[in-house]
């Protein structure tokens, strides 16, 4: 856990979906954010379940701890090819694990979203947003693209029909120099691509104000590019962040107070 904040209510930029609850994010990853891939995890006060689509297909780690882990807790692992398991998450997001020693400082090798459109997507993220393409198989109907060789990548896979983006409402992020943000968004006006949030300052309480920009793709992928500069200062480990998160866990106790209540957690 690298830091968990609280909030009130309903972020302007969406950044926890299209609710207007009190909500919680804790990032979490194997290092500090500024040089690691770290997942978001949003958590919206009384949504008890959400409906997966086909847009998320997974995160990879190459890892023969996380596959060990896995064994000793006992938890299901599929073998999908030599070498390479597949895990569950309680979400039911899935999770590749290749059984060899991470050699790079992030274990996290890529990100795996589905596209309608092979090519039409690998113009998006190569030509629109200069991605490098390091893969592009249109027998397998993939691609892998990123921005740096020692970076996690990003994997798009033909889905065979249309995305369905469910009511998880998951996004990806990339820090970029903050004099770089108006000229995504002149170039996004001018190439006529879907702009969800014109550039904005989001303030996190205690923390920095981060300004932001939100973009979709051709098939409704969320991309968000903040400010590097005050995202450094934002994103800085929070050493009591386990802590935060046990007490929130703890104060929540939302299975209970729904027992009580005769109610059931809703469902997005």
């Amino acid at each position: 856990v690298l830091r968990h904040e609280e909030f009130e209510e309903g972020c302007k930029a969406s950044c926890n979906g299209p609710y207007d609850g009190k909500w919680s994010k804790t990032m979490v990853g194997y290092g500090p954010e500024d040089n690691h891939f770290v997942a978001e995890l949003t958590y919206n006060y009384g949504i008890g379940e959400y409906r997966l689509g086909n847009d998320f297909l997974g995160i990879t780690l190459v890892s023969s701890q996380a596959v060990s882990n896995a064994k000793k807790m006992g938890w299901p692992l599929k073998e999908v090819t030599t070498g390479i398991f597949e895990a569950e998450a309680p979400g039911g997001y899935k999770f590749y694990l290749e059984d060899k020693e991470q050699l790079q400082q992030d274990p996290v090798l890529k990100v795996t979203l589905g596209v309608s459109d092979l090519q039409k997507s690998v113009n998006y993220w190569s030509d629109l947003l200069g991605m490098k393409i390091y893969e592009n198989d249109e027998e397998k109907q993939r691609a892998l693209l990123g921005y740096a060789d020692n970076q996690c990548k990003l994997e798009l896979k033909t889905v065979g029909g249309a995305v369905d983006h469910g009511t998880a409402f998951g996004r990806i992020a990339f820090s970029c120099a903050k004099e770089e943000l108006p000229n995504i968004e002149a170039l996004m006006k001018k190439e006529n691509q879907k702009i969800l949030t014109p550039l904005v300052s989001l303030d996190t309480p205690g923390k920095a104000t981060v300004q932001v920009i939100i973009l979709a793709d051709p098939d409704g992928h969320e991309i968000c590019f903040v400010g590097d500069e005050a995202f450094r200062d934002l994103s800085k480990v929070d050493p009591n962040g386990d802590k935060l998160l046990d007490d929130a866990m703890a104060a929540d106790n939302s299975d209970k107070w729904f027992a009580a209540q005769k109610m059931k957690k809703a469902s997005a």
